[in-house]
Formats: structure tokens, sequence, C-alpha cells
């Protein structure tokens, strides 16, 4: 008695086998993209987070020379008059300058956008796609 041969590639497991590794390889093509969005936002983020750094040294550095100088020459001007009035005075400004940017800072912090927010975005996307699938009759 001969064996029967193997069933033709058009069955019902042949096909269920075939949906699995289309399904597979489309979450592995998504997952793929999203690791790329998240690895190229993560780089933007840091070198975004290191320039904003880098010229916040420099803006500090200089402005506090400038007003160190001023300061000075403020206090110099003054000295055969009113030496302590100038004194504080120029201290007053400083309090004022440093209140403002730390008024401007936390403006900044909080208006920025949310980190990786596009990664998420598109997860969420993919997350509800799925779910449609799912949810479909066959």
């Amino acid at each position: 008695m001969m064996q029967d041969e193997p069933k033709s590639s058009n069955g019902p497991i042949s096909s269920l086998l075939q949906s699995l590794t289309q399904l597979v390889a489309t979450l592995v093509t998504m997952a793929q993209t999203r690791l790329e969005l998240l690895t190229t936002e993560l780089q933007e983020e840091i070198q975004r987070a290191a320039s904003m750094l880098f010229w916040a040294f420099v803006a500090l550095f200089t402005a506090g020379m400038g007003l160190f100088m001023l300061a000075l020459a403020i206090i110099f001007a003054c000295w055969d008059t009113h030496r302590i009035l100038a004194s504080v005075l120029v201290t007053l400004v400083f309090f004022c300058i440093a209140a403002f940017a730390v008024m401007y800072l936390r403006k900044q912090m909080n208006s920025r956008p949310r980190m990786l927010d596009a990664t998420l975005s598109e997860l969420a996307r993919d997350r509800q796609r799925l779910d449609e699938r799912v949810r479909r009759p066959l």
C-alpha cells in the first residue's frame, strides 16, 4: 500500500502558516522602523541638549563677566559719594536678572515637547491597527 503523497501546498494549514509568516514579517518590519525612529529621536535629543548646554554656558560666562565689569565700573564711579548705595543697587540688579533667568528657564522646560513623542504616537497607532485587525471577523 502506498502512502499518500503530502497534501498540496494550498491546504488550510499551509495558508495559516503563510499568514503567520507574513504577520511575523510585518511585525518585525514595524519593530525595526520604530526602533530606527527611536534612535533618531534619541540622537536629536542628545544633540539638542548638548548644544543648549554649551551655548548656555557661553552666554552665562560672558554675561557674568560683562555684568561684573559693569558693576565694578558703577561702584568705582560712585566711590567718593555713594559707594554703599551703588553696591546695593548693583546687587539688586543682579538678583533681578537671576530671577528673570530662572523664570525663563522654567518656562522653556515646561514648553518643550515630550521626549520620544513621535515614537510613542507611532506605537499607539500600530497598536490601534493591530487591535482593529484582531477584531475583524475572518
